[in-house]
């Protein structure tokens, strides 16, 4: 299996056991991933961070899939004025997604942070793996907070019935509204009591995600600091970027799939028309001449 293995700088996710192999841990750095989404949708700064936690979350539970062609999928639909998210990775580390209403503008939270919260609202969580079988396995939740870390906490505790624990992290700059860091992390336990509550101490006292990126930890280093005390092996290490697999061909398809008659009624328009991969933002455009061959394939 092709895990994109690499090392030096990047972003990247870190996997490890510890425990004798009854906590699996997962830690992400997506710096990178997450300014691309923002500069490619045009995101204001809480629907960065909404996005962007989104897409940290997505890609370490990609990389929880076995199959090359398996697919998770992210869907959060609250009443928040952010509108919905839509976020899918796969197992080697490639993520992608939008939100219903990038330029949502909100007031800080009381704690005087982005408020994603209120950006999405109230409404529900819904986890989708396509792992190749006759129906992909879905699992819905109601929203917790909104705050995306805590609503997969509470997804992978009812719907799985895996106790986890779930921090995601995007700090923005002030001064211009790129990204400043972006990160997170899962941890999840096959434990006995006496291992859940040392992990519960150890989590009860660690810093932001956000706070462990600036103070210079990379994934391996956080889940140190969250594994303090446990015996830890670093299983490997995988790239993640922000990749969308969009290109004239699928489109193409797309446009066969709307079938004959609606194709003809597009050529007698007589006018180009141009269809947006809402993923990654690009605009494919078709004349009426390629309208006319892609006809004549159907």
């Amino acid at each position: 299996m092709d895990k994109r293995m690499i090392s030096g700088d990047g972003d990247h996710i870190i996997r490890a056991t510890a425990a004798g192999g009854n906590i699996r841990a997962f830690a992400a750095y997506t710096l990178d991933t997450v300014e691309k989404a923002r500069m490619m949708h045009a995101l204001s700064p809480v629907a960065t961070a909404a996005l962007g936690r989104t897409l940290t979350g997505a890609a370490m539970m990609g990389t929880m899939l076995k199959n090359d062609d398996d697919l998770i999928t992210i869907q959060i639909n609250g009443d928040g004025p952010i509108g919905n998210i839509l976020v899918t990775a796969d197992n080697k580390g490639d993520v992608k997604g939008f939100v219903g209403n990038p330029g949502v503008m909100l007031p800080p939270s009381p704690a005087g942070k982005l408020d994603v919260g209120g950006a999405v609202g109230n409404g529900v969580l819904t986890v989708i793996k396509d792992m190749g079988l006759k129906e992909p396995y879905a699992g819905q939740v109601v929203l917790q907070t909104g705050e995306i870390a805590e609503d997969l906490t509470y997804y992978f505790a009812t719907s799985e019935q895996i106790p986890s624990c779930v921090g995601l992290g995007v700090l923005m700059n002030r001064e211009n509204a790129t990204v400043a860091q972006a990160g997170g992390f899962i941890v999840q336990l096959i434990a006995d009591d006496e291992t859940i509550s040392r992990l519960e101490d150890n989590i009860s006292t660690i810093d932001s995600v956000t706070g462990m990126l600036s103070r210079g930890l990379d994934p391996k280093n956080m889940l140190t600091e969250i594994l303090k005390g446990f015996d830890i092996e670093y299983t490997d290490r995988i790239s993640v970027r922000f990749y969308c697999n969009c290109d004239r061909v699928r489109i193409e398809k797309a446009l066969i799939s709307l079938g004959r008659k609606e194709l003809q009624s597009m050529i007698d328009d007589n006018e180009p028309i141009t269809l947006n991969c809402h993923f990654c933002n690009t605009d494919y455009t078709f004349d009426t001449d390629e309208l006319r061959k892609i006809l004549k394939k159907i």
